[in-house]
């Protein structure tokens, strides 16, 4: 398979200037430019500058119901889903509906099993609901295509409230909504809000900061006794980043001020925690923390056990207690990446009879009846990194049934495409939904060869040379007087993430020195602008040309209390 080719960025002139001429530093506006900033007021992460609540369709009318809950001590059952940010959703729905003065004991929620349950408000997600005996449901990350559990909470006379991000059901060509007391969702039909890309989290947040208002309106408190939801956004930030969702600047803004609540200290004990099972220092947090270290054990749960000790790491006040479940959600994230491991493994030697000539086909469609169901989405996403095709991996679930989850690459929309193989196909899907970039899938086994082909036909038809070839967006050279422990520093105090990625930059090199550490990993010396510097590519064995283009994002090597500076090594090209 080829190498990406190293594209750079562009970063009109103008707008470096401007954001140069209102006071930031030349190295940033050089960055911010080329993702899209033109001006510092989308780079003003203060509380005052989020998009307002009462833009959100839905969201008045939520609080309103909400108020009306808390006002008759009627219970809430919260329904959560099982990924990260259905766990931080779930924490802040019952933290802020306690701040917001709901009488102890009327909160409670449930959350599906994997393997067992699938996703969303189903019927039997609603009979277990029923059993904390609620006036209303409320969904959090989930609900928007629940369509028969809705119905079945409607008709034992329960109330249902769904706080959504994700697309609604489509019959046909139409878009049909649950029938729900009321729907929280940018992504519903007829909402202007102007950030799509809200998290589940953030959804809920946002109906949080609505219903503040009422109450403030119905006289429950005043602009100066108000409980401050701005204790949340840890959490809020957490299940931002995790989900993978663009970070537009409203999402910016609320992952920035999450962030700085980490780094003062100031954290639910389950967040601090987290960082301290992962090793990671929260007094300099990162977006880097949120996906690569907290996420993932938080996910691991989910994936391998019960997100309930997800939830309740985050839900906890007992320090002593939110120790011991992170250090749970440790050692299961631990387990996650062995079982990882060895389907990857497998994975990969299957993907290898599929690419006779060494290129893949235009999609890639992989089940083995070893996989394990909660990690499908993992493997997946790994081998799209690979091969650069959009990927879908089954595993067996419980029911006798496969369960696919999906990843694909720019330019393929995952969830149309399903919807594409339902219309073609209308008896090989049983149930699918999704984003662009992810979705997810059930099938039955014998219908597996026919998705795959439906899957390759759909890839052939939308994807072109194009689309296919990798291509890795870099920043441009970095000069010499940059490669500093402030540089660095001051580029990871920054909120990069999905679709305002942090920086990567290129340049030639001449090789000096290089060796494998690890058996995995390549060590090098290189000379960049007349200096020899650092440098590591991790998980490359093969050795580079002497001299080379490198692709390559900058990091701190701590060593016995000295920092250097370092290249991370991610492309190269002659």
């Amino acid at each position: 398979m080829s190498s990406p080719t190293i594209t750079l960025r562009d970063a009109p002139p103008r707008a470096v200037w401007a954001l140069e001429q209102a006071g930031v530093h030349p190295l940033l506006a050089r960055l911010f430019a080329a993702r899209g900033v033109r001006s510092t007021d989308e780079l003003d992460d203060g509380l005052a500058r989020l998009l307002a609540p009462t833009d959100l369709l839905g969201a008045a009318a939520a609080a309103q119901l909400l108020a009306d809950t808390l006002a008759a001590g009627q219970r809430i059952c919260v329904v959560a889903d099982y990924d990260c940010d259905g766990a931080t959703a779930c924490a802040v729905a019952l933290r802020g509906l306690a701040l917001l003065g709901a009488a102890p004991g009327s909160l409670s929620y449930v959350v599906p099993d994997r393997a067992v349950h699938g996703y969303g408000l189903t019927p039997a997600i609603v009979d277990l609901a029923l059993q904390k005996q609620p006036a209303l449901l409320l969904t959090v990350d989930n609900g928007i295509a629940s369509l028969a559990g809705i119905a079945h909470a409607r008709a034992h006379g329960v109330a249902v409230l769904v706080t959504d991000h994700h697309l609604p059901a489509l019959v046909g060509d139409e878009v049909v909504l649950p029938d729900a007391q009321v729907i929280v969702n940018p992504n519903q039909p007829g909402c202007a809000f102007a950030s799509k890309n809200l998290a589940g989290v953030g959804v809920m947040f946002y109906v949080l900061l609505a219903l503040r208002g009422v109450l403030r309106g119905r006289g429950a408190f005043s602009a100066d006794t108000q409980p401050r939801l701005d204790a949340l956004l840890d959490l809020v930030a957490l299940g931002t980043v995790a989900d993978v969702v663009k970070l537009d600047a409203n999402n910016r803004r609320l992952v920035a001020q999450g962030l700085k609540r980490i780094r003062a200290g100031k954290m639910q004990p389950g967040v601090a925690a987290l960082f301290a099972a992962a090793g990671r220092d929260a007094r300099r947090a990162s977006g880097f923390d949120f996906g690569f270290a907290l996420g993932p054990r938080i996910n691991a749960a989910g994936r391998l056990s019960d997100m309930t000790l997800g939830i309740e790491c985050l839900w906890t006040d007992d320090v002593a207690r939110a120790n011991e479940l992170a250090k749970t959600l440790d050692a299961i994230n631990r387990e996650r990446r062995d079982v990882e491991a060895g389907m990857r493994e497998q994975a990969e030697a299957m993907l290898e009879t599929l690419m006779p000539e060494g290129e893949p086909p235009s999609a890639l469609a992989i089940f083995d009846p070893e996989f394990h169901e909660g990690v499908v989405g993992i493997v997946a996403s790994r081998l799209k990194d690979r091969v650069h095709r959009p990927t879908f991996v089954f595993a067996l679930g419980q029911d006798g049934l496969l369960k696919g989850s999906g990843r694909s690459i720019p330019g393929f929309h995952l969830r149309d495409a399903l919807d594409l193989i339902s219309k073609r196909h209308p008896a090989v899907l049983k149930k699918f939904g999704g984003h662009s970039m992810a979705a997810g899938c059930t099938l039955a086994e014998e219908d597996f060869d026919c998705f795959d082909q439906a899957f390759q036909r759909v890839a052939h038809e939308w994807l072109d040379a194009t689309t296919l070839a990798r291509k890795l967006l870099s920043d441009g050279p970095l000069g010499g007087e940059y490669f500093t422990p402030e540089t660095v520093q001051s580029l990871d105090a920054q909120v990069w993430g999905q679709a305002f990625e942090p920086p990567m930059f290129s340049d030639v090199v001449d090789i000096v020195s290089q060796r494998l550490v690890g058996e995995r990993h390549l060590k090098l010396s290189v000379r960049h602008a007349g200096t020899l510097r650092d440098a590591i590519w991790f998980g490359r064995s093969d050795p580079l040309p002497d001299r080379v283009t490198l692709a390559y994002r900058l990091s701190l090597d701590e060593y016995n209390g000295r920092q250097r500076v370092q290249m991370v090594i991610e492309a190269a090209s002659d």
